[in-house]
């Protein structure tokens, strides 16, 4: 389970923000909202959180964080010219010269060597405990140039000092150790590039320890520009080569959209077109004439599905735009462990403006992000202000008690 992330210098998150999402294990929990952030760790993290803030707020840069990182960890050795995509530091004086720093910290086995990964594998019970992935980027004239340094570190057991996983500095020099061998592997070292990451270039000639990080990064998914500027034709060819998830999202739509009977696929020579039966009408409606809240849906799901079929993170931005409220909180709560679609603890990170959510959730599952006049963003959790249990989260956030509200006049 992720339970932190760290963002300084980034688009426009300026100062050190660290949102730390661990749950004391005394708090109740009937609906299974919370998993422990390891394996018999007394330590939780919520299942779903959401983020909340006017416009402009830092919501979605929070949300571009996690993605740079995962996409750091995942794909950054296929990127063949120097620098970095998707990452900008703050527009200030002041931090054009100054590094651009991430973290996040999530549960895991402790041991990656091959033979406990294979005893994992084979259901025994191993080691766990929490690891820290650190990464700063070095910012010279407002650019980007290079990764100045980078480190994986552990807990065993979720306890003590952090202990060294590998480190690398700017000059691309690696220090390994015994979860993190470099035998067999030292080649790698000399061909590190300054903008690709030791888990992405290791993982890539079977190291086995950034293969399992790797792996991990794969399990995100990431929604973060609005639903409606997706490429229409790419969410058709994904469903039109993946039945299973068609027949899933079938059954769905007859619960969200009133008169939806069924969907599928023509061929044309255009490629594959999208038709939807309902009830009532005589001919088969296409892709285009089906409502923007239907097709919103259709273009989430996968991520939703991706998730919870692997126990990863849907990361989706705006995800209350053109659903209906009452159809919202029935999403999140797939997550839940009541519902018995999430036996794999995925989480689900959302953004929204959809106040009448709040209502359904709990203040561990509830981000605000708010910017000063000097245009930073912050972002903490319900769980760093003084919140009861048993407030109106509806009210007080519409009243401005939480923050993260715009201010008219």
């Amino acid at each position: 389970m992720l339970y932190k992330l760290e963002v300084e210098n980034f688009f426009s998150i300026r100062d050190p923000q660290v949102l730390d999402l661990s749950v004391d294990g005394k708090v109740p929990d009937p609906e299974g909202r919370y998993a422990p952030i390891f394996e018999g760790a007394d330590v939780r993290a919520p299942k779903v959180l959401a983020l909340y803030g006017a416009n402009a707020s830092g919501k979605t840069t929070a949300l571009r964080a996690l993605e740079f990182v995962v996409t750091m960890i995942r794909d950054s050795v296929v990127r063949t010219v120097p620098g970095f995509a998707g990452i900008e530091r703050f527009n200030d004086v002041e931090s054009a010269n100054r590094p651009i720093r991430f973290a996040i910290e999530l549960g895991g086995i402790m041991n990656l060597t091959p033979d406990v990964l294979q005893r994992a594998h084979n259901g025994e019970k191993v080691e766990q405990g929490t690891y820290r992935y650190e990464l700063e980027i070095e910012v010279k004239g407002g650019l980007a140039v290079r990764i100045a340094s980078e480190a994986l570190r552990q807990k065993p057991n979720g306890q003590g000092k952090w202990q060294r996983v590998y480190e690398r500095d700017a000059d691309c020099r690696v220090k390994d150790s015994k979860t993190f061998s470099l035998s067999g592997f030292q080649h790698l070292v000399k061909t590190l590039a300054g903008n690709h990451t030791v888990l992405s270039s290791f993982a890539k000639f079977q190291h086995p320890a950034a293969q399992l990080f790797v792996d991990m990064a794969r399990k995100a998914f990431f929604q973060i520009e609005p639903v409606h500027s997706f490429a229409d034709r790419d969410v058709i060819d994904y469903l039109k080569n993946r039945p299973n998830v068609v027949s899933r999202l079938t059954d769905e739509l007859s619960r969200i959209d009133v008169g939806v009977e069924g969907m599928r696929f023509q061929n044309t020579d255009n490629g594959p077109l999208l038709l939807f039966r309902h009830a009532g009408l005589a001919a088969e409606m296409p892709w285009l004439m089906e409502s923007h809240g239907t097709r919103a849906f259709i273009k989430m799901f996968p991520f939703i599905m991706s998730a919870l079929d692997t126990g990863g993170v849907a990361v989706i931005d705006e995800m209350d735009a053109a659903i209906h409220p009452n159809m919202l909180p029935e999403l999140v709560r797939w997550f839940y462990g009541a519902s018995g679609r999430n036996r794999f603890d995925a989480q689900l990170w959302l953004s929204c403006h959809s106040a009448s959510l709040l209502d359904d959730l709990n203040k561990e599952e509830i981000v605000i992000c708010e910017k000063d006049r000097q245009g930073r963003s912050h972002i903490y959790s319900l769980m760093d202000v003084k919140v009861r249990r048993d407030e109106n989260h509806y009210r007080k956030y519409l009243s401005g008690a939480y923050g993260g509200v715009p201010h008219l006049g």
